[in-house]
C-alpha cells in the first residue's frame, strides 16, 4: 500500500469530490481526464464520472464500500441508473431527510457506524444496502459520525479528540484497528481530505509528514 498527496480543483480537501472503493473511484463529470487518471492509477481502480442531485460533491454525497452505495434521497433516476450500470453494485436512495449522508456515515466491508442523528429505519436499509452490520455512535461528542471516522479494511483513522472509549467503539464496530488522526495540516474532520481503499491512501497536499508517519501506520501503508 501507498500514499499519495493530491489536489482536487486545486483544492486539498479532496475528499469533498471523490469517493473510492478498491474498484472504482467516483470523481464529478467534466474533470480533466489527466487527472482522473492519475488518481485512478494511485487508487488501482477504474474511474466512474458521477453527480448527485447534479452536484460535484461525491463525498459527502455518497456512502460506499465494495458491496453498495448509498445516494441521499435528492439524487436523480438517472444518476441511480449510471452508478449501478457502471458498478453493478446495490445502488439505492436513502430514506433519510438528511443529505450530506457522506458525513453521517462510516463504512468499510465489516460494518458501518451511523451518527444518532439518522433514523431508527435506516439502520436496516443501510445494512441491507451494504451488507454489513450497523451501528449507531457519535466521536469526539460529535454528530457527524462520517467525517469523524475514516475507515478502510485494514484500518480506521478518528477524530483527535475522540475518547478512547469511542475509539474502542469504532474498532469493534468496523473490525479494524482505530486511532486518532488529523489531515491536511491539523483538520480533524477526516473525511474531508482523505480518499482510501485496501490499495492506496490519497490524501490532500497539505497533510504534513507526521501525519503521513501516522498515516501509513494506521492503514498499513
Amino acid at each position: 500500500m501507498a500514499i499519495y498527496r493530491y489536489t482536487f480543483y486545486k483544492s486539498p480537501n479532496i475528499g469533498i469530490f471523490v469517493r473510492a472503493n478498491d474498484r472504482f473511484v467516483l470523481i464529478p463529470h467534466g474533470f480533466a481526464e489527466s487527472k482522473s487518471e492519475k488518481l485512478s492509477e494511485y487508487l488501482q481502480v477504474q474511474e466512474v464520472p458521477a453527480s448527485v442531485a447534479g452536484t460535484r460533491l461525491l463525498g459527502p454525497m455518497t456512502v460506499m464500500n465494495n458491496n453498495g452505495i448509498l445516494l441521499p434521497h435528492i439524487a436523480e433516476e438517472s444518476e441511480l441508473r449510471l452508478l449501478r450500470e457502471a458498478t453493478h453494485l446495490n445502488v439505492e436512495r436513502i430514506n433519510s431527510k438528511f443529505t450530506a449522508i457522506g458525513n453521517l456515515i462510516s463504512v468499510n466491508d465489516n460494518g458501518a457506524l451511523l451518527s444518532p442523528l439518522l433514523e431508527e429505519e435506516v439502520a436496516q436499509q443501510v445494512s441491507d444496502v451494504l451488507g454489513v452490520p450497523v451501528h449507531t455512535a457519535s466521536v469526539a461528542g460529535l454528530v457527524q459520525t462520517g467525517s469523524t471516522v475514516v475507515a478502510t479494511n485494514t484500518g480506521a483513522g478518528v477524530h483527535p479528540n475522540a475518547t478512547e472509549e469511542e475509539i474502542k467503539a469504532v474498532s469493534e464496530a468496523l473490525h479494524v484497528p482505530a486511532e486518532p488522526l488529523t489531515i491536511n495540516g491539523g483538520i480533524p474532520y477526516l473525511s474531508s481530505g482523505i480518499v482510501s481503499n485496501t490499495k492506496s491512501v490519497v490524501v490532500g497536499s497539505l497533510t504534513s509528514g507526521p501525519e503521513l508517519i501516522m498515516l501509513s501506520r494506521i492503514f498499513q501503508a
